[in-house]
């Protein structure tokens, strides 16, 4: 590149960050997720508005030299590996606590009906279909299953329920859910590839990802112990943080040679962090988190939108029959299957409604799908949208029934604000600022 072509590269990635940053900030305000506004900043410098309004300066910014665009795709991925990787080891703590019962019917209702009626009814959608028709099956099945872990908990976070048993099942069995959604979408790249052409194949993709797991999540932390006793006293936080990210990498690297798909590596590369809740280990994980958080993983949300052309490739009918079909889909089935664990039906519907919250894993799903060629670019900005849709679903409910009843999502010893205490504080509630345990009758809601 020369040097008119590096001004305009980092030109295009400033840009990207500010609407991000700024598009994140004004949605956070408006108490709505982060990732949405995340997003929409990336609209705005897309062909949906920017290049709308001057398509002479979204080209003269985006694809000012054949090159660019390979260079905005390595930042493109390389947020998307981070945001797996500090998931990856944030969810575990946050499902810790979970009620198995409640959490086998949410793996149930949320996964396997939704995932069995998508893979069925695939052909429904077959005209965005690109690539092998089995990988499309696949990932039309997890396109109705998916739940976004990141929003979800964001959301808990922002209204004081991280304390309650709700959204520890609701993390807990999300957690599950992905996980085996991940491995699938792994089955789906490496068919769309070749590399599983018939049912060998696929069972040898599967035997590989799954040893890939196994010895990831059983093995890697002796070997991470090892290093680890060799690295704490020698060295400072700052190089520690470094050789975390490395593991990361490895983790990455060695999936690509053995066509596990990388962004499913990465999830697991968290995993094996999150079986290191050492003192040490904690400021690094955070501040990796916050380099991700605030830097890479807003840059690969805002070229999602910077992807998105609602001008040309939003089809109406398309993403309304999507939306509709997959929320009653899975709407219905996590209700009824909250319901045979004898929750009653207000938490049901509850359960249902967050579960439904596709947030940043169903755009993970959409991006992973296109960049393999397996949908098109319509049923992209269907999943993009739709994703984005649920999670702001989610959060206006959550905080409708907030406002009605604060105590709406809290059982017998879970932990709420402080301010909640105080207002909800009664003769059978007593106010106790310092333990802040709540108890809900049963039923009620």
């Amino acid at each position: 590149m020369n040097d008119s072509e590096t001004a305009r590269f980092f030109l295009s990635l400033v840009l990207l960050l500010i609407c991000a940053l700024g598009g994140g900030h004004v949605f956070e305000r408006l108490k709505m997720p982060r990732v949405i506004g995340e997003i929409v900043g990336g609209i705005a410098l897309g062909p949906s508005v920017l290049g709308v309004i001057s398509p002479e300066a979204h080209k003269w910014l985006f694809a000012a030299f054949p090159a660019q665009g390979a260079l905005l795709t390595a930042f493109y991925w390389f947020g998307l590996v981070l945001l797996m990787f500090t998931a990856g080891f944030k969810v575990q703590a946050e499902g810790a606590g979970a009620s198995g019962r409640i959490v086998s019917a949410l793996v149930f209702g949320a996964l396997m009906v939704p995932f069995a009626l998508g893979y069925a009814g695939a052909s429904l959608f077959a005209d965005t279909r690109l690539g092998d028709p089995f990988a499309f099956a696949l990932v039309m099945g997890i396109a109705l299953s998916v739940t976004s872990i990141p929003v979800i908990s964001r959301l808990f976070l922002d209204l004081g329920l991280m304390g309650t048993s709700f959204a520890r099942n609701i993390i807990g069995a999300a957690t599950i859910q992905d996980l085996i959604l991940w491995t699938i979408l792994a089955v789906a790249t490496a068919v769309q590839h070749g590399e599983a052409a018939n049912a060998a194949g696929i069972g040898r993709v599967v035997a590989i990802t799954l040893a890939f797991v196994l010895g990831s999540l059983f093995f890697a932390p002796a070997g991470v112990r090892a290093v680890r006793r060799w690295i704490i006293g020698k060295f400072s936080e700052a190089p520690f943080t470094g050789y975390t990210m490395l593991l990361c990498l490895i983790f990455v690297a060695a999936a690509s040679l053995l066509n596990v798909n990388i962004v499913f590596a990465a999830l697991v590369a968290g995993l094996v962090m999150a079986r290191f809740p050492s003192r040490h280990l904690a400021p690094v994980k955070q501040h990796i988190a916050d380099i991700a958080i605030w830097f890479f993983v807003p840059i690969y949300f805002a070229l999602v939108g910077q992807r998105l052309n609602l001008a040309h490739e939003f089809d109406s009918t398309l993403t309304l029959l999507f939306i509709v079909l997959s929320t009653t889909i899975k709407l219905t089935s996590c209700v009824l299957a909250a319901r045979m664990a004898n929750t009653d039906w207000g938490r049901a519907f509850d359960y249902g409604i967050a579960m439904n919250t596709r947030g940043g894993p169903g755009i993970v799903l959409a991006s992973v799908a296109h960049a393999a060629g397996i949908i098109d670019s319509r049923m992209f900005t269907a999943l993009v949208l739709a994703s984005i849709l649920t999670s702001l679903a989610t959060g206006l409910w959550l905080r409708w029934r907030l406002v009605r009843n604060p105590t709406a999502f809290a059982d017998w010893g879970d932990r709420l604000p402080s301010d909640v205490a105080t207002a909800t504080a009664g003769p059978d509630m007593p106010n106790n600022s310092n333990d802040r345990r709540f108890r809900r009758a049963e039923g009620t809601s």
